[in-house]
């Protein structure tokens, strides 16, 4: 199983995710909003700016402070500028 960190030392399943997508559109606030109404929305920023929303596969919205092409990087296992190999 890999794990992808989202930031602030918060990990997401690889296998479990469906969509990895920025917030600005009008669809995605909407999917923001039904996943709080129903309480799937997992708010992983710790009080920062929105960056990338992440869809899961078990219905879950995770809200990350960091942006999605470094969350992409993280998943292909290229590595981000100024970020260490590990």
């Amino acid at each position: 199983m890999k794990l992808i960190n989202i930031g602030f030392g918060n990990m997401i399943s690889a296998s479990r995710l469906i969509a990895l997508v920025s917030p600005e559109s009008a669809p995605i606030k909407r999917i923001i909003q039904e996943a709080r109404d129903r309480g799937r929305l997992i708010d992983a920023t710790y009080g920062r700016r929105t960056r990338a929303v992440i869809i899961m596969d078990s219905d879950h919205v995770i809200l990350s402070a960091i942006l999605p092409e470094t969350v992409a990087g993280r998943l292909t296992g290229r590595a981000e500028p100024g970020e260490e190999e590990s």
